[in-house]
């Protein structure tokens, strides 16, 4: 016992020592079989050139196509060991060579390696035979020479561990001779050597003894019982020693399958053959196979599986029924025909790995292997993807595949897939199975956010509450994740050489935007914001938006008193009048403006309290204060007036201003008496006199002049003219038909015009400057003429007086609107400002000026919108 394992422990030893080499590219080890758990096959890490640490960061793991784990990794060694016990006769049974096929799954990125592990044949496994005792009948009359078919003896060892030669007990009556037949298999043949006499010997005991060419040497016994038995001298004699015959698997139970056939010279029962299947036979070709004792037909009981065994031998006996009775032997070679009965299958060898979008094609998906059990053309697998599927296969060795991009990915159009796989074999007819691999496609932050609109208009009233919400602006990212998390922030910008973001700030979440404080109107009309959104993939995506903010004005001024300026100084304005003066007389003129625009800077006269009512009035509109009627001698010397004026915001803003008037006899002589002392002769007051006459002569002509000048101008350059400040322009700028109307205030201190240029040929814009009151610096506005009778209420309703360092440039028709008397001229000043909505308009119709294409470049307010 001690030398025999001495000697399996040397065996194994000297396969450890060749345990691998490289065939085509293919990593193989060779080991005995029945080594203990544990036991190193080879150093797997230094073979596929990976470091001890790829091991674990790149997951490696050894699947087997064989369905049972026999190996695993050692981690920490990168080593190859044996994980259970692997019995050589159990995985591949009597085929020569035994290669179990592994595959070695490495990921970050995805790779597979096929590694080939020969399992050596070790002797550990005795010749046995199916039955330990053999009782054969011979009878005594039977020549020598007759040859008696003994029972084969198993050993599922190969090669020069397998069986290799039968000896036999001592015996002068009978030698063994062993006959090799198809696949070198040994069949043993009991030759009788002498002829027997049944009265000296009439029970022969013989030993058969199989034994292998291993080592140590081992064998198996089996008892040869032989009775020697008397008359019947001729055996039953088969027309062939060897049947072949080929099944299909399919083939339906209680189906024929071949016919033996035999005779036996002899006569009456003791030529009469009975047929049976050798006594040797295996239970399981008992299952599958019976035999017709009077044909010799053979016939299946079930059927048969070409996969689980592809042919069979069976041993038949046909004995006659004389005394004794003798048997003939012949055997039967069934073969299995496969058809295509199974379909293929399709394993994944590694899980489906996350794609990201954008991934380069030829990017590895995931491994995946196709088997089919059946052979030949039936085992012959084909794939097929779906059509327009962004992937494809990719063929590796030995039925192996990777399933890699053969398209560009996007994830905002396709998330996930779940490809469906088809193999097909080639069989008749051909069988498929399918296999859905689902593949997840991962985010890359390819989209910027967006926001819902390029730009915003925000209305904000002046005087609002610091820290309350303007507006909320609001992107969106395609993306997941990080990567569709959108942050807002303001992009620095000036607003009046300060910061814009002292004037506001953002809640970087949600995009609301607060005021830092209150706004003015006065001081601040509209301004711009640019918003940034961004998300938060790396690197990080952004798009930019821009808010523009209106301030809308308030009534939060009341009007000022410019005129008389002593009223601004002490309210009281002191004035004196003639006793002589008529009805209309002008007395003095209030003049007030309005911090405000629109409505809210429109301003009205009121008489709120007089020392007589009778006596004065005061124009709604220009403020003027006139008699109504001429003075008495019982009007008190001292009069009093206070007079209101307010604005038409609400609620209203008013002030008061109080002109008080001095009744004098005879401060100023009416007109006619003044042409009556002229006209006295006098030396001094004539040489005036000429000389007013030839300065109001120079001025006449040269007035003459530059009338017919700009007449013939206007003749040249339009159709229609212009008169009262009008004038048409002949710049050439006039001739562009995308030439834009422009509404200019131009300023030099207090407003002295406002030209309105542009327009097309088509439109027959023209280019008019407007006389404005030096009264005031934001109020009159006249126009002489208009250019026609078209809409231009928009731009009305943005004009605003209050702004005179502002410049309007108008893209779309629009229409001003102007007074005119019934002679077509315009009324005398207009102040727009002091006229209440509730008043009615003064006796003037009202005309427009057609403009064309007008864009506001900035928001006025609606100061013009109001025919008064």
């Amino acid at each position: 016992t001690t030398q025999c394992i001495f000697i399996r422990r040397a065996l194994w030893w000297h396969h450890f020592f060749l345990l691998w080499n490289i065939i085509n590219g293919q990593t193989r080890y060779n080991i005995p079989e029945e080594l203990d758990r544990g036991s190193v096959v080879g150093n797997l890490a230094k073979d596929l050139g990976l470091g001890l640490s790829e091991i674990f960061d790149r997951k490696l793991r050894v699947a087997s196509e064989a369905g049972k784990q026999y190996f695993s990794v050692d981690a920490g060694k990168g080593e190859l060991v044996v994980n259970d016990r692997i019995d050589r006769e159990a995985l591949c049974g009597q085929s020569a060579s035994c290669v179990l096929p592994l595959q070695v799954v490495i990921e970050n990125p995805l790779q597979l390696h096929r590694i080939e592990v020969e399992i050596k044949d070790v002797n550990d496994n005795s010749p046995s035979f199916l039955k330990s005792e053999h009782i054969i009948e011979i009878a005594e009359s039977t020549i020598v020479g007759v040859r008696f078919p003994l029972e084969s003896a198993e050993d599922p060892d190969v090669g020069s561990n397998g069986l290799k030669s039968y000896s036999l007990s001592k015996d002068d009556c009978f030698t063994l001779k062993v006959k090799e037949i198809e696949n070198g298999r040994k069949i043993p043949e009991l030759v009788l050597n002498k002829s027997l006499d049944r009265e000296k010997k009439a029970t022969h005991n013989l030993f058969l003894t199989a034994v292998d060419g291993g080592n140590p040497v081992k064998s198996g016994t089996s008892k040869i019982t032989v009775n020697v038995l008397d008359n019947n001298d001729n055996v039953p004699v088969f027309e062939n020693n060897f049947y072949k015959t080929a099944v299909q698997e399919n083939t339906a139970n209680g189906s024929f399958v071949v016919t033996t056939k035999a005779t036996d010279i002899d006569e009456g029962p003791n030529g009469e053959i009975e047929y049976s299947l050798g006594i040797h036979t295996p239970p399981s070709v008992l299952a599958l196979f019976r035999i017709d004792a009077v044909t010799g037909d053979i016939f299946l009981k079930q059927k048969l599986d070409h996969e689980s065994q592809a042919s069979y031998r069976i041993d038949v006996t046909a004995k006659d029924k004389g005394l004794p009775r003798m048997e003939g032997h012949c055997s039967v070679q069934v073969d299995v025909l496969d058809i295509n009965d199974n379909a293929p299958e399709i394993v994944l060898t590694s899980k489906p790995s996350y794609v990201p979008e954008g991934s380069r094609i030829g990017t590895v998906v995931a491994l995946l292997s196709v088997r089919d059990l059946d052979t030949g053309d039936n085992g012959k697998v084909t794939l097929q993807l779906p059509l327009e599927s962004p992937f494809a296969l990719k063929p590796s060795f030995s039925n192996n595949y990777a399933l890699v991009t053969s398209g560009a990915l996007d994830r905002e159009s396709f998330s996930e897939y779940h490809i469906e796989i088809t193999a097909t074999d080639s069989g008749s007819p051909p069988l498929s199975s399918k296999k859905t691999i689902p593949v997840t496609i991962t985010d890359v932050n390819d989209n910027p956010p967006v926001f819902t609109q390029p730009s915003y208009n925000v209305y904000l009233k002046e005087n609002g509450v610091p820290g309350s919400i303007l507006f909320s602006v609001s992107a969106s990212d395609l993306d997941f994740g990080d990567n569709a998390k959108v942050s807002y922030s303001i992009l620095d910008s000036k607003v009046q050489d300060v910061s814009v973001s002292s004037y506001v700030y953002i809640n970087s979440e949600n995009g609301s935007i607060y005021s830092m404080h209150s706004f003015d109107y006065e001081k601040l009309k509209v301004f711009q914001i640019q918003v940034q959104a961004k998300d938060q993939g790396s690197p990080s995506l952004s798009s930019n938006a821009t808010v523009h903010v209106f301030i809308l004005d308030q009534n939060d001024n009341a009007p000022a008193v410019i005129y008389p300026s002593s009223a601004a100084l002490g309210s009281v304005s002191h004035q004196r009048m003639p006793r002589s003066a008529k009805a209309g007389h002008l007395v003095t003129k209030v003049t007030a403006v309005d911090a405000d625009s629109g409505h809210n800077a429109w301003i009205s006269y009121k008489l709120a309290e007089a020392t007589d009512a009778s006596l004065f009035t005061v124009n709604l509109y220009t403020g003027e204060v006139r008699t109504k009627r001429a003075v008495s001698e019982q009007d008190d010397s001292s009069q009093r007036l206070l007079i209101e004026i307010r604005d038409d915001g609400e609620p209203v803003q008013s002030t008061t201003v109080t002109v008080s008037i001095l009744l004098e006899d005879g401060l100023h002589e009416p007109i006619l008496d003044l042409r009556q002392k002229v006209s006295e002769p006098s030396k001094k007051n004539g040489r005036i006199t000429l000389y007013l006459i030839l300065s109001l002569a120079s001025v006449s002509v040269l007035s003459l002049l530059t009338f017919l000048v700009l007449a013939v101008k206007c003749i040249r350059n339009s159709r229609s003219s212009g008169s009262c400040c009008m004038r048409r322009s002949d710049c050439d700028d006039y001739k562009n038909p995308n030439r834009n109307l422009q509404i200019q205030l131009n300023t030099d201190g207090p407003i002295k015009y406002v030209e309105v240029l542009g327009g097309d040929m088509l439109s027959q814009s023209q280019s008019f400057r407007s006389c404005m009151s030096p009264m005031s610096e934001y109020s009159d506005f006249t126009l002489i003429k208009p250019s026609s009778t078209t809409d231009f209420k928009e731009v009305i309703s943005v004009l605003d007086a209050s702004l005179p360092d502002s410049t309007w440039t108008f893209e779309s028709q629009q229409v001003i609107s102007f007074l005119l008397d019934a002679s077509g001229r315009c009324c005398a000043p207009m102040t727009y400002r002091t006229v209440q909505r509730d008043l009615p308009p003064p006796p003037c119709s009202l005309s427009t000026v057609n403009v064309n294409n007008a864009k506001s470049r900035s928001t006025v307010g609606d100061a013009l919108t109001s025919p008064r």
